[in-house]
C-alpha cells in the first residue's frame, strides 16, 4: 500500500519500518546508557539515566539519516541479502564514528565510548530483528497482495499486465480479472475476462476487490459505466486510472499510458511563489555549505587536472534550463581538451576513452559536478532538478519523445529524481526512460522530495552507482 506524503508516494512498509527503527534506535541509547557508566559529569560513576533523551533523539536522527543515505529504505521493500549486509555494516560503522565525534564536538551530548559501543551493538541486533520480522510478514502475505479488477480488455489492458511484470509488481498485486467495455479489440487472454452481466460493484464485491484500475486511454470513447464506478467508489473501493496507478507504484510518469487530457487535469505541476522562494533559499543554503566544506577538495582537484593534461581546469558548455533558456554550465574538465574535435556533440559512453585518469575518479565520486554550485548560486540551476541537457540533444529529443519539453518547467539540477532512479543516459531510449522520472519530479516537486533526493544522492556517491 502506498501513502502520499507532501505529494510524494511512500510505501506503507517503508514508513512502518522507519518508525519502528527510530524507536529501536532511541531505545538502544536508553539501554546502552542504563547498562553503561558515565565517566564524567556530576553523576560520574552512575548510570546516566537523567539526561538520556536528548542523546537518544540526536543519535536516532543521525543514525536514521545515515541509514537513508546507505539505501536501507528503498522504495520497494528490501530483502535481506549480501548487498544489504554490506550497506548495513557501513551504515553502523559511520554511525559509530559520527556519534563519537558528536560526543566531543557537543559537550551537552557527551556520551562515553563504552556507552556508544553498547548503543550501536543494541541498535544492530534490534534493527536486524525488526527487518527479519517484517520480511517474514510480507512473505506470508500479511502486508501484500491487493486484489485488483481491471476495466478494459484491449491493448491498454494488455499493457497493464506487461508493466506489472516489467516493474516487478506481481508480489504486491493480484489481478482477479478484466472487465470488458465497449472499446477496442480483445487483446487479453479470454480466460482472464470477467462476466460482464452483473454490475461492477457486484463483481468487485464477489471477488473482494480492493482497487479498480481503468485501463482505457479515452474514457469517453470507452463508454465507461460511470454510475457503477461511482457506486464502487462510495462503497470504499479505490478507483484509479492507469497513469496514476503506475505513477504511484513506480515513482515515474508512464509515457505510454498518459495523454494530454491526463497531463492537463491531474494534480501537480504547481509553481507557487512560496514554493519557489523556499526552494531558492534551500538552494543557496545547501550550496554555500557544500562550497565551504569542499573548498580544499576543489583546490586539490584543480591541481590534479592541471598536472595530468593540458587544457582548462573548468569547462563551460551551453545547456538548456528553465523554460528553455540556455546558460553555460560549469564543471571540472574530466575529458581530454579535444574530446569533440569534430565539433559534433556525443553521448558519454561507458569506459569512454576520452576520459582522463583524474577524470575517471572525479566522475565516479561526482566531484566533477561541484563547480555547478556556482550555477546554483547564480540562479541558473537548482540543487535538485532534471539534468540540464545540451541544446543539440534537446532539439533532437523534442522531435522523438512526447512531452520532452515538459521537463523544462522546473530549473535543472545538480542531482535529481531521474539521476538517482535510473542509470546514466546515453541514448534516445535512455532519455525517454529518464523523462518519465523527470516528469514525476516536475509534477510532484516539494521540499520533502528534495530532501529525499539529497539523501539518496549520498547513496549514489558513496556506492559509486551509475557513474560514467
Amino acid at each position: 500500500m502506498m501513502l502520499r506524503v507532501f505529494k510524494h508516494y511512500l510505501s506503507l512498509q517503508i514508513i512502518l519500518l522507519a518508525a519502528v527503527d527510530l524507536l529501536v534506535l532511541c531505545g538502544s541509547m536508553y539501554a546502552g546508557s542504563l547498562m553503561g557508566i558515565d565517566a564524567v559529569g556530576p553523576q560520574a560513576g552512575v548510570p546516566a539515566s537523567g539526561t538520556i533523551w536528548p542523546k537518544a533523539m540526536s543519535y536516532a536522527a543521525i543514525m536514521f539519516l545515515i541509514m537513508c543515505a546507505m539505501g536501507l529504505y528503498e522504495r520497494d521493500f528490501v530483502e535481506v541479502g549480501r548487498e544489504y549486509y554490506g550497506r548495513f555494516t557501513l551504515a553502523f560503522g559511520l554511525g559509530l564514528i559520527s556519534q563519537l565525534l558528536l560526543s566531543y564536538m557537543a559537550p551537552g551530548l557527551f556520551t562515553s565510548a563504552g556507552i556508544v559501543a553498547l548503543t550501536v551493538l543494541f541498535s544492530i541486533f534490534g534493527t536486524l530483528a525488526v527487518r527479519g520480522v517484517l520480511v517474514r510478514a510480507i512473505n506470508q502475505n500479511v502486508l501484500r497482495k491487493r486484489s485488483i479488477l481491471v476495466i478494459g480488455c484491449d491493448e491498454n489492458a494488455l499493457q497493464f499486465e506487461t508493466l506489472l511484470d516489467k516493474y516487478q509488481l506481481r508480489w504486491k498485486f493480484f489481478v482477479v480479472g478484466f472487465l470488458p467495455v465497449n472499446s477496442g479489440r480483445l487483446a487479453v487472454e479470454p480466460e482472464k475476462l470477467m462476466h460482464n452481466g452483473a454490475s461492477v460493484l457486484a463483481v468487485a464485491t464477489q471477488h473482494q476487490v480492493q482497487e479498480i484500475v481503468l485501463a482505457v486511454r479515452d474514457r469517453r470513447a470507452a463508454h465507461l459505466p460511470m454510475q457503477q464506478l461511482l457506486d464502487c467508489k462510495l462503497a470504499g473501493i479505490n478507483v484509479v486510472d492507469l497513469p496514476t496507478f503506475f505513477e504511484r507504484e513506480t515513482g515515474h510518469v508512464q509515457l505510454d499510458a498518459v495523454n494530454t487530457s491526463w497531463m492537463l487535469f491531474s494534480d501537480g505541476f504547481c509553481h507557487t511563489s512560496v514554493r519557489c522562494w523556499v526552494k531558492r533559499m534551500f538552494d543557496i543554503v545547501i550550496s554555500l555549505m557544500l562550497l565551504t566544506l569542499t573548498f580544499p577538495l576543489l583546490i586539490l582537484t584543480a591541481l590534479l587536472i592541471l598536472m595530468e593534461s593540458e587544457g582548462p581546469v573548468l569547462y563551460r558548455q551551453a545547456r538548456v534550463g528553465e523554460l528553455g533558456r540556455t546558460f553555460d554550465v560549469m564543471k571540472f574538465r574530466s575529458m581530454r581538451a579535444d574530446a569533440e574535435r569534430d565539433g559534433v556533440p556525443q553521448w558519454a559512453q561507458k569506459a569512454d576513452a576520452r576520459v582522463t585518469r583524474v577524470g575517471r575518479v572525479i566522475r565516479m565520486l561526482r566531484i566533477d559536478e561541484l563547480p555547478q554550485l556556482f550555477n546554483v548560486l547564480r540562479g541558473d540551476m537548482s540543487f535538485v532538478g532534471p539534468r540540464p541537457e545540451r541544446p543539440y540533444f534537446v532539439g533532437e529529443l523534442n522531435k522523438q519523445i512526447p512531452y520532452y519539453s515538459s521537463r523544462h518547467t522546473v530549473k535543472p539540477g545538480i542531482t535529481g529524481w531521474a539521476q538517482i532512479r535510473y542509470p546514466y543516459g546515453a541514448s534516445v531510449a535512455d532519455a525517454r526512460e529518464k523523462l518519465q522520472y523527470d516528469l514525476y519530479y516536475a509534477k510532484n516537486h516539494s521540499l520533502f522530495l528534495d530532501i529525499i533526493i539529497l539523501l539518496m544522492t549520498a547513496e549514489v556517491v558513496l556506492l559509486g552507482k551509475g557513474a560514467r
